[in-house]
């Protein structure tokens, strides 16, 4: 009773410290991970330094406002600047010199050939960490990477610039994020525990007090960062061969004059079936990552990632294979054909386009010689990583007019009852299996028998 005591006054007493701000928080990137994170101290009450790279990030912060188009962020930031507990910093060495905690959120990608992780940009920020790192100060590692990260390469930067030991001078934290674009901030304070880990006993304990304030859902602590950076690298894979499995099904009912789509939702009846969705592709920075960052440390260790490593393929296959469903309902030769593509996000109801498969899909049809590309997608303007010919717009009239095949890509909730009045005679592929294909002339949609 007595510890359980302490444990709660200590609570207590962090929670006062950061809401009158002898306690600072300096949120490292404000991206997709930073910006809900640094959204949800603001809300709890924090003083909150907020910190990047890019000058029209900082500019935008500056005002209230984020590039990251993610429901309560800009309400929070514009209420921090106006009680003057939100300040933005350009500087990170300096950051870190006001604050007394410190998470990293910026991103880890694959890179090379190898497909490892890419901690080039976390380094960087642990070692502008470390120029202003002071004793009792508390660093939490937040993006998604390999097991070992924190220990291996995040610790000996901190220490090395620092002159300062881990658990004994500071405290070191890895705690995964949580989230899912489009209800970050939720999934943060309502939807689920927060993972944490610690560098030791102290870090560990340091990191629980500190999260079990915004997560309502308690905290779930592991018994190593490691593990705990295992863990999150496990919730993508899961999703990553169960997608697999329902494309590779998906196939097969095709092939074997089945409609997937209802048999997928027979067999979901019973509550021990959960087939995922099959689709043109799996996209963003998360479910087709993580699992690269598994079979690269499975390499290094020698260990077998069949399934994980088939799971991949199935699912990188998956564009080609809907080009060419697609491109046999055009009795024109792909050089004479004006393909118009819905959706350009990785998937519906969000604005993020990394690593999204519309973009293989583009390639695929460029590859084949296709005469004309145009994308459409209501929720991005712009976007530089598409070829110079490919025409991008918001504007569903001018990317279907004179189309001579539509490829639905992402599942858009705008793209739902889209019928011939909005797309014309042209026949329509459904890559995600979310159109009454009754509505159209000539229509085939992944999974269905033709």
């Amino acid at each position: 009773m007595k510890k359980a005591g302490r444990r709660k006054g200590a609570v207590a007493e962090l929670a006062s410290r950061i809401r009158s701000g002898k306690t600072r928080i300096a949120v490292y990137g404000l991206g997709h991970v930073g910006s809900p994170i640094a959204a949800v101290w603001l809300r709890f009450g924090a003083h909150v330094i907020g910190v990047d790279k890019s000058p029209s990030v900082l500019e935008s912060a500056r005002k209230g406002r984020t590039h990251i188009p993610e429901p309560g962020v800009a309400e929070a930031f514009s209420k921090g600047l106006k009680e003057k507990r939100f300040f933005v910093y350009d500087d990170p060495v300096k950051a870190s010199q006001d604050s007394s905690i410190k998470m990293i959120c910026v991103p880890v990608l694959t890179t090379g050939q190898s497909l490892s992780a890419d901690l080039g940009a976390v380094k960087q920020v642990a070692s502008s960490i470390a120029k202003g790192l002071k004793k009792g100060d508390i660093v939490v590692l937040n993006p998604s990477v390999p097991p070992g990260t924190s220990e291996d390469a995040v610790v000996p930067v901190l220490e090395k610039e620092s002159g300062l030991k881990a658990e004994r001078d500071f405290l070191m934290v890895y705690s995964p994020e949580r989230i899912y674009e489009g209800r970050a901030i939720k999934d943060i304070e309502d939807n689920y525990p927060a993972i944490v880990s610690g560098a030791g006993p102290a870090s560990l304990a340091a990191g629980a007090a500190l999260f079990s304030l915004v997560f309502k859902k308690g905290v779930m602590t592991m018994s190593s960062m490691r593990t705990a950076e295992a863990e999150k690298l496990l919730e993508g894979v899961y999703r990553d061969v169960n997608i697999a499995l329902a494309n590779e099904l998906a196939l097969f009912c095709e092939k074997a004059g089945v409609d997937f789509w209802e048999a997928r939702e027979g067999a979901n009846s019973q509550p021990f079936c959960h087939i995922h969705k099959p689709g043109v592709g799996v996209g963003g920075a998360c479910i087709p990552v993580y699992p690269q960052f598994i079979l690269h440390t499975a390499d290094m260790v020698k260990a077998d990632c069949n399934i994980t490593r088939l799971g991949r393929n199935v699912n990188d296959s998956m564009p080609a294979h809907c080009v060419r469903q697609a491109l046999s309902l055009c009795a024109l030769e792909p050089a004479q054909c004006s393909v118009a593509i819905l959706g350009l996000a990785f998937r519906g109801g969000v604005s993020d386009t990394r690593l999204s498969p519309t973009y293989a899909v583009v390639s695929e049809l460029k590859r084949l010689g296709a005469k004309e590309i145009r994308v459409h997608d209501p929720m991005v303007k712009s976007d530089s990583a598409l070829p110079a010919d490919v025409m991008l717009t918001q504007d569903l009239a001018r990317a279907v007019k004179g189309a001579d095949l539509v490829i639905l890509a992402t599942d858009h909730a705008e793209y739902r009852n889209l019928s011939k009045k909005e797309l014309g005679d042209a026949p329509v592929y459904d890559g995600r299996g979310m159109l009454d294909g009754s509505k159209f002339t000539r229509f085939a949609s992944i999974g269905r028998r033709t």
